[in-house]
């Protein structure tokens, strides 16, 4: 019998199953999702019982409409989005935070004619999403004097750095700062960012993770953002092999463009992924009701939660 016993024990186990995850990104895989490519391909979802499926989407509209619907478990989304969303009447709530701080800024050609924001009085200025970043435009411009009125709005749809340069319009806002800047530098020409949060904008949280409390499962969220958390980790003590890492995921991300934007994303990683501040939920949800986006200020607990904050 004790033979027998030996022998089960001794025969080869199946692997634990693991739980099961579907991440929708907000965009092709960048250097933005590093943290997240990094736990896959070290292993750190596998240690915690996680199988995540990342998903690229073909509309970066969806991901959040996929969480609210269940169809997804998380997604990442911008806190500025999240907070019309949920106006809007989408059942979200942020759970976690990929980016910590902005990444959108105003983009103008170095050597063009806007020297300071105050130059843009009736100049073109392209956008690619309505709202949130007119929004933010208009808080901009209002220390300068100007207001809406006194600029032309252009919808560049996506094509931002490639209208500043060729001239189309005299400035870009949406672009964001550890992209559209080396894009440009990498094509011969300069470009100068004029920061929101040095502008009367609220600093923000760029990328979060939302996701719909009521199918969320909070022990799974616990614990990807507990393999995020690491990977940021090893990213920062090891950028250069982090680095290496994510760029053998794919050829197309292996370039000059991506290597620069991982360095400059690098430090704006969240190094405590599911770290909540609600004093930086509750100043920009009163931003955009003093800009006329929303209807009422709403709490906090109505926008983002800590899973498992409560035991």
């Amino acid at each position: 019998m004790k033979k027998l016993l030996l022998a089960l024990l001794l025969l080869p186990h199946p692997a634990l199953a693991q739980d099961k995850m579907t991440v929708a990104l907000d965009w092709f895989v960048n250097p933005d999702h590093g943290p997240i490519i990094i736990a896959q391909e070290t292993g750190l979802f596998a240690e915690r019982g996680l199988e995540v499926e990342i998903i690229a989407p073909a509309d970066p509209a969806d991901p959040p409409k996929m969480a609210a619907a269940g169809k997804a478990d998380l997604a990442i989304s911008y806190q500025p989005q999240l907070h019309l969303q949920v106006a809007e009447g989408l059942p979200l709530r942020r759970v976690g935070t990929l980016v910590a701080t902005p990444l959108n800024c105003l983009l103008v050609r170095k050597d063009g004619p806007i020297a300071e924001i105050a130059d843009l009085e009736g100049r073109k200025v392209g956008f690619s999403v309505a709202g949130v970043e007119e929004a933010l435009l208009s808080a901009m411009l209002e220390p300068a004097g100007l207001g809406m009125a006194d600029i032309e709005l252009v919808n560049v749809n996506w094509s931002l750095s490639p209208s500043l340069m060729s001239g189309q319009v005299d400035a870009v806002i949406g672009a964001f700062r550890n992209f559209e800047l080396n894009q440009m530098e990498i094509e011969g020409v300069e470009g100068r960012c004029f920061y929101p949060e040095e502008e009367g904008v609220p600093p923000y949280d760029e990328l979060i993770y939302v996701a719909n409390p009521a199918h969320m499962d909070a022990g799974q969220v616990e614990r990807f953002l507990a393999a995020t958390e690491e990977a940021v980790q090893y990213i920062v003590n090891h950028p250069q092999d982090s680095w290496e890492i994510f760029a053998a995921t794919s050829r197309e991300l292996d370039d000059e463009l991506n290597a620069r934007a991982w360095a400059d994303t690098l430090p704006r990683f969240a190094l405590r992924p599911a770290a909540l501040d609600p004093g930086r939920y509750v100043r920009f949800e009163e931003f955009l009701h003093g800009a006329g986006l929303i209807d009422a200020v709403r709490p906090v607990s109505g926008l983002a939660i800590m899973p498992g904050a409560d035991g």
